[in-house]
């Protein structure tokens, strides 16, 4: 007999769940249920993602350019950072790196100590631009495939950027056509066995109460089901990432021919910093800031000189949230994704990639309906220490943008360095990174969303200096090295020469 899991809350975690879930375990005999209020509209300000939308989208049998043109989307590189560091002026070479999707030549640790060695010498490049083409193939303003390149793949390591409603409503065709049923309501009840497992949830209308085996609370920052429903405490870590408030505005882009950035441009401010996006029809830009640094009206006045002429008649939506997440994200038959299990700031677009990994996880935990409650049981035990053990690793990777800056001109930047607002885990890496470089010993793959190149490209990118004397000694194989950063520089002047302009693929494989 087929077993029946209900999602409740659409939106991007929803639909995107419901899209995996009904291609893993359809066949299995799992049945799939969204409910979706028509009275609570999505968030819709994560415009950004991570390369492993590709596989994700891949899995659910999506064509990649009927999603392009459905959400609007276009492609993403990385992430362009301005201001960060503390450098003279916000913008400049000297402060302004890159965060790649390419991984490094050579592997992580491959070129990165003669780098360091390198440290004295006057016209030493980025670390980004040393070790891999994509820096040079952004500023050239190129996509990173070419229309002959099959879907989901390319030169270049990429994810996307979308227009979330249109998205989120893209997945729900995907997801209704192979299968899911989709229930309009609002959940205003959620039912419990004398276990307190979830058994059922009641619409707000009068009709019958929707009973399932396993349930999914997709329904955001509410988080009826794992947090009102089942008690799950929300541990916050506003202590460590001050952000709280964001006010984003949709802009058009000042003409059809106008240069779409392939990446996601982070520009600090005093008490934050903005976003900036650009998609086919206009561009997504908003400010991530502070409330204890910052009232809303001189965000407000950042936004509108960030913009410039084109924010006149714009009213930015205002974000309001607390960074945090469940302590417990699976209990019983409920599991906690998207918004309702945690949430961060946009940066480095962590909340899609986390939708993804859970959906991925309940997935493979479930397997077959004829699991039992031992098995169930231990599923949500190991979902729980992996999905924990994420957040607290997101949690330093972000810290680690702005604990290590070098300004000092606001409160909101000396704050950010005050080591009591560091978590003792970053601390010690910090502690040990200035005598050595990272190593693949200071991470657990399973925990962590960024691979360790990204901490590289991270923490280089913002000026921290490794004493070249811990490399020095133990790595002399200059000349190959040598030979190795012209073979990046060679190949990134090759990419960028065969690599078409970003808005010129896009307008190519929209019209395909």
């Amino acid at each position: 007999m087929a077993k029946r899991i209900i999602i409740v809350g659409g939106g991007t975690a929803g639909w995107l769940t419901a899209a995996y879930l009904i291609r893993s375990l359809g066949r299995s005999g799992w049945s799939i249920t969204l409910v979706e209020s028509p009275d609570i509209g999505i968030i819709g300000v994560g415009e950004g993602t991570f390369p492993t939308i590709r596989e994700t989208l891949s899995a659910i049998g999506v064509d990649e350019r009927e999603f392009l043109r459905e959400a609007d989307g276009s492609f993403k590189q990385g992430v362009r950072f301005s201001g960060w560091t503390g450098g003279p002026t916000p913008g400049n070479d000297t402060d302004d790196y890159f965060h790649p999707f390419n991984l490094p030549y050579g592997g992580d640790e491959g070129l990165l100590p003669y780098w360091i060695k390198a440290a004295g010498e006057a016209r030493r490049p980025s670390y980004a631009d040393a070790v891999t083409v994509q820096g040079h193939v952004i500023r050239a303003g190129c996509a990173p495939k070419r229309a002959s390149d099959p879907g989901f793949d390319g030169p270049m390591n990429y994810a996307y950027h979308f227009d979330a409603a249109r998205f989120a409503d893209y997945l729900r065709k995907v997801a209704t056509a192979n299968g899911v049923e989709r229930i309009e309501a609002t959940i205003n009840e959620v039912r419990q066995a004398e276990d307190g497992r979830i058994a059922a949830v009641v619409p707000g209308d009068g009709r019958a109460a929707i009973e399932g085996d396993f349930f999914i609370d997709c329904s955001g920052f509410r988080a009826l089901l794992i947090g009102k429903a089942l008690g799950s405490p929300f541990r916050h870590v506003g202590d460590v990432l001050f952000n709280d408030r964001a006010l984003a505005m949709q802009v058009p882009h000042g003409d059809a021919d106008t240069p779409i950035r392939p990446y996601t441009l982070a520009t600090a401010h005093e008490a934050g910093w903005t976003w900036d996006i650009g998609l086919g029809a206009r561009r997504g830009i908003g400010y991530v800031y502070s409330s204890r640094h910052s009232d809303d009206e001189a965000a407000e006045r950042v936004l509108r000189a960030y913009v410039g002429k084109a924010a006149d008649g714009l009213s930015p939506r205002q974000l309001r949230f607390e960074s945090g997440y469940r302590s417990v994200q699976w209990i019983g038959n409920c599991a906690a994704v998207g918004l309702s299990a945690g949430f961060f700031e946009p940066l480095e677009s962590t909340g899609i990639m986390l939708i993804e990994v859970a959906a991925r996880m309940i997935s493979d935990f479930l397997g077959s309906p004829a699991i039992d409650e031992a098995a169930m049981a231990a599923a949500a035990r190991q979902y729980n220490r992996l999905m924990l053990a994420r957040f607290d690793a997101i949690v330093e990777f972000l810290k680690l943008h702005y604990c290590i800056s070098g300004r000092r001109d606001t409160a909101y930047w000396r704050d950010n360095s005050d080591a009591a607002s560091i978590p003792e885990g970053l601390r010690d890496k910090l502690a040990q990174w200035r005598h050595r470089p990272p190593s693949r010993f200071d991470f657990v793959v399973d925990h962590e969303t960024f691979l360790p190149a990204s901490w590289q490209f991270i923490l280089y990118g913002m000026g921290f200096r490794t004493d070249p004397a811990a490399v020095s000694s133990s790595h002399r194989d200059d000349e190959q090295a040598g030979a190795a950063f012209v073979r990046v520089f060679q190949a990134a002047r090759q990419a960028v020469a065969e690599l078409p302009p970003h808005r010129a693929l896009l307008e190519q494989l929209r019209a395909a």
